[in-house]
């Protein structure tokens, strides 16, 4: 039985689908893109170094057809506060979320609206507001896709998902990220009274 949700997304062209590291991508569609290197489906094992990433990803910037751009401070809380809005008003409780420079986790409880409906409403109203903020033009895309979902079906693995997430800053040397957001994780799972969880 699924409890929450994983969902991660990148920023418009990080990770293609031939990324050194591998991709959830079933193949590659546009030609330059194919020419930077081969398709690997799935995390490979053995992760390129941090210099063969950055070498890809100096390559892909002559073949994408806008800027490849990083999200800064003033973008994330930017993108945070347009989170907490669709959290707000959707009625979502969300355990934890991390927006980093490239990508963004969160992990969303299960209710009525499927994974990818909570993707398209963060995506959709993160993108607005980033727009609106002058911190991108307006045909320049904001996200790299419709992301993807880990379905989260035991407490150990909503915790292990919540340590996760809240690593990923610190990770890269930046501050944890705390948002007013994102409750703690209560133990909540479908069907199980709060006195046996």
């Amino acid at each position: 039985m699924v409890a929450a949700y994983h969902l991660i997304w990148t920023a418009y062209g990080w990770w293609l689908p031939n990324d050194p590291r591998g991709s959830m991508s079933k193949g590659v569609a546009i030609e330059p893109i194919a020419e930077l290197g081969p398709h690997h489906y799935g995390r490979k094992a053995v992760q390129p170094s941090s210099a063969d990433l950055r070498e890809f990803y100096d390559r892909a910037e002559g073949v994408l057809k806008h800027e490849l751009l990083r999200f800064d401070d003033i973008d994330v809380d930017v993108i945070a506060s347009a989170f907490a809005s669709v959290i707000k008003v959707r009625k979502y409780t969300c355990y934890a979320c991390a927006i980093m420079p490239d990508h963004v986790h969160l992990l969303i409880r299960k209710q009525r609206d499927k994974a990818e409906e909570m993707i398209a409403q963060l995506q959709s109203a993160s993108r607005l507001a980033i727009i609106d903020a002058n911190r991108r033009a307006l045909d320049h895309p904001v996200w790299g896709g419709p992301g993807w979902k880990v379905f989260q079906r035991s407490r150990k693995q909503i915790e292990t998902t919540v340590a996760y997430v809240r690593r990923n800053p610190v990770g890269i040397g930046r501050p944890t990220q705390s948002w007013p957001f994102v409750q703690e994780y209560d133990g909540w799972m479908p069907g199980i009274p709060p006195h046996l969880r």
